[in-house]
């Protein structure tokens, strides 16, 4: 398992008392294409294998996961001062600060057993095979194909397998 549970019997009260925070109008930047900053929501990965995932954006909030796995793809959805809002590959979300994440791509294999092939074409021969759940390094994609990179095997991956790269996104 990726995650752990932390806290106690008063977290959900606690959830609904800080989510009243995030308000309209509260200080929570989500970037647009026309302001300064990178676009959000953006894919990256952690930078660690134990990552506190906060209720709110600081210090002083509660734990109420803690992710394991380093280089996990996580998706920043917002943003406020250090603190980046993601959401994992199984829906969780929470606040972490900025110094736990990379700018390193990454994608999780997702649905069934799924084929890396040499080339990006269902009839190429396969490389290695991966299960739901593996991360793999994002290398590049190309229209409806991915390049991955598993456990020291690099091969070609549909793109609607992944999670961790956008639908028209442009990797290279």
């Amino acid at each position: 398992m990726s995650r752990r549970l932390q806290g106690g019997a008063c977290r959900a009260a606690l959830v609904l008392l800080l989510s009243a925070a995030f308000v309209p109008g509260a200080p929570l930047a989500i970037a647009a294409d026309n302001e300064a900053g990178p676009k959000l929501p953006r894919f990256v990965s952690l930078r660690s294998d134990q990552v506190n995932l906060r209720v709110g954006p600081g210090e002083n909030y509660p734990i109420e996961w803690v992710l394991t796995r380093k280089e996990m793809p996580v998706e920043i959805v917002r943003e406020f001062e250090n603190w980046r809002m993601i959401r994992d590959w199984q829906g969780t979300e929470g606040w972490v600060h900025e110094r736990m994440l990379t700018g390193k791509r990454a994608v999780v294999v997702k649905g069934g057993i799924r084929t890396l092939h040499r080339q990006p074409e269902v009839a190429s021969p396969a490389v290695a095979r991966a299960e739901p759940g593996v991360v793999a390094r994002l290398l590049e994609c190309r229209g409806t194909w991915c390049r991955v990179d598993a456990a020291d095997h690099a091969g070609w991956v549909q793109r609607g397998d992944l999670w961790g790269v956008y639908p028209d996104e442009v990797v290279q």
